[in-house]
């Protein structure tokens, strides 16, 4: 699967408000997560849940992941699948977030990614092809996780 489709970019919808959690920026709901914005760069979309106990593991280490690779071109998307955004707005209080949240309370970014857990992480290449999926997050296999992004980072890379 491409995020990107010729011509045109794949644009995806979804019913909720877009947030810098970790620089507190609110947008107005704009309906749309549109992808090919980050072409040529590495994509890791981390969908969760406020009532995902995993996910209260698994945000420390992808703020320590946005810190250690965004410079080399790495963007981590937290896509929340809450239908209340106050549960949400609570969990990141208490796990604030160093990379980008968007909502999709609707669930429409989760069917086009065929999500069936929380949390859920999707790595996408500087291609736009997806690399690497995976089901919940275990702290046994960080360097799993680590080695997948890192692969997809120096893939195409001279």
């Amino acid at each position: 699967m491409r995020y990107m489709k010729t011509g045109t970019g794949l644009r995806v919808l979804f019913a909720a408000l877009l947030v810098f959690a970790g620089q507190g920026v609110m947008a107005e709901p704009t309906g749309t997560l549109e992808l090919d914005r980050y072409e040529s760069q590495v994509v890791v979309l981390d969908f969760w849940a406020s009532w995902c106990v995993p996910c209260r593991r698994s945000f420390p280490w992808l703020n320590a992941m946005h810190e250690k690779y965004s410079g080399q071109g790495l963007v981590i998307i937290g896509v929340n699948v809450d239908n209340d955004p106050e549960a949400a707005a609570a969990f990141l209080k208490d796990y604030p977030a160093q990379f980008q949240i968007h909502y999709d309370t609707g669930a429409t970014l989760a069917r086009e990614y065929g999500i069936q857990g929380m949390p859920s992480s999707v790595v996408i290449g500087r291609d736009g092809e997806i690399k690497e999926t995976h089901i919940g997050f275990k702290m046994k296999r960080q360097d799993e996780y680590e080695a997948a992004i890192l692969a997809a980072l120096n893939e195409g890379v001279e």
